[in-house]
């Protein structure tokens, strides 16, 4: 549970993906015990947060970590296979037929998370592991038995519906759940009982993978000393889900949530989710996301509400091409979104709110009253009614806010000033200036403007600052290109080990630039 560290004083760190994060015994995928690696290069810089992307679990054929199929489980995909015993005990990698052994060398030398193979690598894996856990340690009263029966009595508030659901969901060819046999798509009694029956080696299966993914999570947390571990809370799950399969009369399911037009989208977004029945959830206090909080303060030390505006009001797209807020009045958004940003900090969680786009007045007012702190992004702050249109000073932010030179969805850095146009650039070359920095506004993007920027986020008035890892070296590579279905998007990796940060040249720089400002700024850990 979160230790109250984060509550307060001045904070630094770094935003990436888990799965960017791999190291050379890693499956080509950033994996839960590379989290501790990454944490030492941190601590080198002074950063005492790391901010990742949701970790939930992945549908297989998708690779966006806002698409999951349960709002609780962590993803397989992420379990450090060299670290699970009962895989090691079948032979480990030896285990592997030559064919998967060329591979596991193939996707652990890719530039990106090849997803398809490391998918397949992995789940033959787990299967064996488990095959082997259920053979020797299930029922016998062994200390990982006893493990895992505790782990399952203690989380079956949601492990229950989710390892059911995983379980019918291969048992029905990965179909819909809308297409499942009428009985256990509507959840009859008798009918989920019979399941549990027929399919019960399934659903240990599934438990299983999640004890070894908690277990595993846990202890890397506990690894990672003095840096945070921050998450990310995503508005929404796919339909097809075990959270919404279990509250179905708490979604809509015949029309969508989306966003109204704005700097990512001249036409907005239809996310093709289902939408929230918000009156039907008030009636149960919200039990569902409530249940959402708690789960998140039991695996990070802070979380970003992804799309706060979404929890005042709601942007659905109706299947006529209509669309409507709901809750549809300004004071019925105000009381609904108040009330839930309540129930979010109350979990001693550090609460960041994801409010870009289209915010309305009221909804940052609710924010400043309940101080919880919205993203400052270095490049939309800006007195946009005055001559030439100025940055805003960063030192002029508000304490109860997080400073940032990006999200997941822009471009980096050195992109934005390769595209930005000569007015933009003027105005960037006036904010370094008042950091004793002269980047001229027509040269190419630089180390020197790159670290004036960096200089200019430490100095900001807001008591956090999170900065992507490509803005922090200057890199042009992306995460996401929003409203853009591409396989390269979610595949970015670390050009290196994540181990090789502490023996890299340009990151070793880069740990000591950071630990500089750190110092300069009294932010982060001292160094």
């Amino acid at each position: 549970m979160p230790d109250g560290r984060f509550a307060s004083g001045r904070h630094a760190g770094a935003q990436v993906p888990l799965f960017s994060i791999a190291s050379r015994t890693s499956w080509g995928i950033g994996e839960v015990a590379d989290l501790p690696r990454l944490a030492r290069w941190l601590v080198a810089a002074g950063l005492d947060i790391v901010q990742l992307l949701p970790v939930n679990e992945m549908p297989a054929d998708q690779n966006s970590p806002y698409s999951a199929v349960s709002a609780m489980a962590l993803d397989p995909l992420f379990i450090s296979l060299g670290d699970l015993e009962d895989f090691t005990a079948t032979g480990g990698e030896t285990s592997l037929s030559p064919d998967d052994r060329v591979v596991l060398a193939q996707v652990r030398q890719s530039r990106t998370v090849d997803y398809r193979n490391v998918r397949r690598l992995k789940w033959t894996a787990l299967r064996q592991a488990f095959a082997r856990f259920f053979e020797t340690e299930w029922q016998t009263s062994s200390a990982r038995d006893l493990a895992f029966r505790s782990f399952r009595f203690r989380e079956r508030w949601w492990l229950d519906d989710y390892g059911l659901f995983r379980a019918l969901h291969d048992e029905n060819q990965s179909c819909y759940w809308r297409e499942w046999e009428p009985s256990v798509r509507d959840r009859d009694p008798a009918a989920l009982e019979a399941a549990r029956e027929r399919l019960h080696a399934l659903i240990l299966y599934y438990e299983y993978l999640q004890w070894i993914a908690d277990d595993q999570w846990q202890r890397a947390r506990r690894a990672c000393g003095h840096v945070g571990v921050f998450g990310d809370f995503p508005f929404m799950v796919s339909g097809h889900s075990a959270d919404v399969w279990a509250r179905q009369h708490e979604f809509r399911h015949d029309a969508s949530v989306g966003v109204p037009p704005d700097a990512f989208s001249e036409t907005g977004q239809d996310w093709g989710l289902p939408v929230y029945r918000w009156a039907v959830m008030a009636e149960r206090g919200h039990e569902w996301l409530r249940q959402r909080t708690r789960r998140c303060a039991e695996l990070y030390d802070g979380f970003r509400l992804d799309h706060l505006v979404g929890f005042y009001r709601t942007f659905v797209r109706e299947r006529d091409g209509s669309t409507a807020f709901i809750p549809p009045d300004e004071p019925s958004q105000r009381e609904q979104g108040e009330q839930l940003l309540s129930m979010f900090s109350s979990s001693g969680a550090r609460i960041i709110a994801e409010d870009l786009g289209v915010i309305p007045d009221f909804v940052r007012q609710s924010m400043e009253r309940l101080r919880v702190p919205g993203l400052k992004v270095l490049r939309w702050e800006r007195d946009w009614h005055a001559d030439g249109q100025p940055f805003r000073d960063p030192a002029a932010y508000p304490s109860d806010s997080v400073a940032t030179t990006g999200t997941h969805d822009t471009e980096p850095l050195a992109e934005w000033w390769d595209t930005a146009g000569p007015d933009e650039r003027r105005a960037v070359a006036a904010l370094t200036r008042s950091q004793e920095t002269d980047c001229a506004s027509d040269s190419p993007f630089s180390d020197r403007l790159r670290d004036a920027l960096l200089q200019s986020i430490y100095g900001a008035g807001s008591d956090v600052v999170l900065m992507p890892l490509q803005d922090i070296f200057g890199w042009r590579d992306r995460v996401n290109t929003p409203a853009v279905t591409s396989d390269g998007n979610w595949s970015w990796r670390l050009p290196w080990p994540v181990e090789d940060l502490l023996s890299e040249p340009e990151a070793v720089e880069r740990a000591r630039t950071l630990a500089d400002l750190g110092r300069r700024y009294a932010r982060g850990i001292p160094v």
